[in-house]
């Protein structure tokens, strides 16, 4: 069960949607009755259009050719993974459904995907995605450097993120046995916080939206400030109960 935010400022339905998108490097294509995975076979356009360079005795190939109109339909499924390993990796999935057309790739096949429909399924529930906000929404600007910037903030600056628990409500990190940096894009940094049992998230807004690394950097240190100014969280005291 998770807790509620403390700040709320996030990323829109669609904005959220095509940084699933930008940032995956596997999907699993239904069509046809059959299913398939695909792994770094994906490149998306600006518009949110999907191609697939598929391999030539792909079952989905062969529906594509076969179809009536050469337009089978299909269901793409994309998994937002965090990079971080705590319970329950799995952040958000996106759907998409929509249509195949077949392209000419020169020296292969490309299959090139037309979305009809968009769910985006998170924690907080399920968001069919408005089709014209995501074709004309672009992926958040730090969506593909999230994974080696959360890694790098978990495996090397374990002490900044027990210092940005000062920033939680004490109510939020009662019973907690660990902190991990779950997720950050240009809003925000979200905390996960395990129990022995449980965990929930909280989110860490920043004072301005971060697009660039470098601005992603002075956000944070921002925050870092803003909790050495803060009392000692619930989570240190704590730890210094058990110590004593």
């Amino acid at each position: 069960m998770g807790d509620s935010p403390t700040c709320t400022a996030a990323p829109a339905a669609a904005e959220r949607a095509r940084s699933v998108l930008a940032a995956a490097w596997s999907c699993a294509v239904t069509a046809d009755g059959g299913r398939e995975e695909f792994v770094g076979a994906h490149t998306v356009g600006e518009d949110g259009r999907v191609v697939l360079d598929v391999p030539a005795d792909s079952t989905l190939l062969a529906a594509a050719v076969c179809a009536p109109r050469g337009e089978p339909s299909a269901v793409l499924e994309f998994a937002d993974v965090s990079p971080v390993p705590v319970r329950h990796r799995i952040r958000a999935r996106l759907w998409m459904a929509g249509w195949f057309s077949v392209e000419d790739a020169g020296e292969g096949e490309r299959l090139a995907f037309r979305p009809t429909r968009v769910v985006l399924r998170q924690t907080s529930g399920a968001t069919v995605v408005d089709l014209d906000a995501f074709t004309a929404a672009a992926p958040d600007p730090l969506a593909t450097a999230e994974a080696g910037l959360l890694t790098h903030l978990a495996d090397c600056h374990g002490d900044a993120v027990e210092r940005l628990t000062r920033l939680v409500e004490p109510d939020s990190l009662h019973g907690a046995v660990r902190v991990q940096p779950v997720a950050v894009d240009r809003h925000g940094l979200t905390l996960r916080i395990e129990r022995s049992r449980a965990h929930g998230d909280v989110r860490l807004a920043f004072h301005q939206p971060a697009d660039t690394v470098s601005q992603l950097t002075e956000r944070m240190h921002t925050l870092l400030t803003q909790a050495g100014a803060a009392c000692p969280c619930a989570l240190q005291r704590q730890r210094a109960d058990g110590d004593g």
